[in-house]
């Protein structure tokens, strides 16, 4: 032992001991023994409750399930809100409506030319679609489809506009930011201008405007590997999001794998980029400005960031894995107290450039899971925004698969409440009104029996299945191999959990599950790592 306070680790849970000055062999040996004994009562004391009566069998049995279907379909779903009405806006042209954060009424209308958001766009080809998004376009889609993906929609004060920015894409390298603007938050969008460009060649850099920003040897030494677009190092111009920092700076966050994920101030008088000076110590490239994450065409797309006035910090959220609903799409998220970053998660790390794996990096918010009164277990779940509301609650958007063999997709919205440390945790169900007790709920309202999953920190298919544990008044939790302690910060509705050597911080919360049952859950996060507990 060393130093003045040391720790004995018998089996679970620590016990400290104070270090004592030793006269001899024998009496440190009496002192070690005795001391021996004791923690072994505390620690039989303290975790050996009688556990005959818990019943760990994961049973759905009388309990209510439901099809919350939101009754839209609007796939990587960007949310904002004017006056009393959300809108969220997705891939493929369309956009839906809600007063509740449940309920969507879809409008837009696809790939059409009567497309209320999007107005005459697919009539501009010569504009909108000249590099990519089209079988018409300098690099033609594969399908012969047209593309256009990801909007995110921002008021503008200093315009007095409501300005969509959206990505066309050809190839699954080769596309094209742009952005529109229009009077009405639900459109019409009238295209203003193309930004940034991605995927291009020797054969097609005159079709962008990049030679506009960095010379040629720049272009040659920089982004080409091969006479091919470098694409492990630099973005795939797609997944746009805009927000307005602590300053009241404009900033676009984008990327989808290849380089990974990048950030570009831009001018809120125009809207157009305001392209950095070079600064490579510092990962800031002159034309794609400052990548934040990832790289070598690792799995790491949708980027959204969100600040949190509450806890002073920049949430970026990325998705990981395949989008399809057995690829392992999932969300993640980092943050950082200044809006370039660094954005760090948990374990104070970031996948890098050239890292092998980056399942271990990110906080892991939500993956596919199931849960009590789902009707299907959810799959895929990613691709989110965030916003505060005006209430201060935080909540998180995201598109939602299922585990019934096809591709469906539907959005949700989930209240994320802040643990004591500033980490979101997203609660168990989809908003249904339900609000936190700041001041806390009593002991006998947490005691008892949860359907409790992990979310681990995995990129597969798997889906997190609950297990049973019991949260018990001594401060102990039991499972089918699970033994660990609990404890909850009186007045607030802090709580950790602390089991398999990882203390999950988080908090507890009444509200209802998808079925309208009311329940009391907790959700707490720890080393990268997400876990749900449901009481019935």
């Amino acid at each position: 032992m060393h130093g003045e306070r040391d720790t004995l680790h018998i089996g679970k849970g620590d016990f400290t001991m104070k270090k004592k000055t030793v006269i001899g062999g024998i009496l440190g040996v009496a002192i070690v023994a005795v001391a021996g004994i004791l923690i072994f009562t505390n620690k039989d004391r303290f975790l050996k409750e009688d556990t005959s009566g818990m019943d760990f069998t994961v049973s759905y049995e009388g309990i209510a399930t439901k099809d919350i279907s939101s009754g839209a379909a609007v796939h990587d779903p960007s949310i904002v809100k004017d006056e009393d009405t959300y809108y969220i806006f997705g891939s493929h042209m369309v956009g839906a409506a809600s007063t509740d954060l449940r309920d969507w009424d879809q409008f837009g209308g696809g790939y059409t030319k009567k497309n209320s958001i999007y107005g005459d766009i697919l009539t501009r080809n010569e504009d909108i679609f000249a590099y990519s998004g089209n079988r018409k376009s300098a690099i033609p889609t594969d399908d012969k489809k047209t593309h256009v993906w990801a909007p995110d929609v921002v008021y503008n004060p200093v315009m007095g506009k409501w300005m969509m920015y959206y990505c066309t894409t050809s190839t699954w390298n080769a596309s094209n930011l742009c952005f529109g603007v229009s009077d009405a938050v639900d459109g019409p969008y009238e295209w203003q201008s193309a930004l940034i460009y991605s995927g291009f060649t020797k054969k097609n850099i005159e079709d962008t405007n990049v030679l506009d920003v960095v010379d040629e040897k720049w272009v040659n030494d920089h982004y080409y590997f091969s006479g091919e677009y470098n694409y492990t190092q630099y973005p795939n111009a797609i997944d746009p999001s805009i927000f307005f920092d602590q300053d009241e700076r404009m900033w676009m966050v984008y990327g989808s794998w290849s380089g990974g994920i990048y950030l570009l101030e831009l001018d809120p008088a125009t809207g157009q980029v305001i392209f950095p000076e070079a600064d490579e110590e510092n990962q800031v490239d002159p034309y794609f400005g400052k990548r934040l994450l990832g790289g070598g065409h690792k799995s790491i797309e949708g980027p959204y960031i969100q600040y949190d006035e509450a806890t002073g910090y920049y949430y970026l959220f990325v998705s990981y894995g395949a989008l399809t609903s057995d690829g392992g799409y999932q969300i993640r998220v980092f943050r950082s107290e200044t809006v370039d970053g660094e954005y760090l998660d948990m374990n104070g790390k970031k996948p890098q450039l050239m890292d092998e794996e980056h399942k271990a990096f990110g906080l892991k918010l939500s993956g596919n899971y199931n849960l009590p009164s789902l009707a299907l277990p959810y799959m895929a779940t990613g691709h989110n925004s965030a916003f505060v509301d005006d209430d201060g609650k935080f909540y998180v958007v995201y598109h939602t698969r299922f585990a019934d063999g096809t591709e469906n997709h539907s959005p949700r919205v989930k209240q994320a409440i802040m643990n004591k440390e500033g980490w979101p945790c997203m609660l168990p169900y989809a908003t249904d009104g339900e609000t936190v007790s700041e001041t806390g709920y009593d002991k006998d309202e947490v005691v008892g029996r949860y359907y409790m999953i992990n979310q681990g920190t995995s990129i597969s298919n798997k889906i997190a299945e609950p297990v049973i544990v019991y949260l018990t008044k001594k401060g102990n939790v039991f499972g089918e191999g699970i033994e660990g302690t609990w404890e909850m910060e009186e007045g607030t509705y802090y709580m950790n959990l602390t089991y398999g050597d990882v203390t999950y911080s988080g908090g507890f919360c009444q509200m209802k599950d998808e079925a309208g049952t009311e329940v009391m859950t907790f959700s707490a996060v720890g080393e990268n790592k997400s876990i749900w507990g449901v009481k019935y």
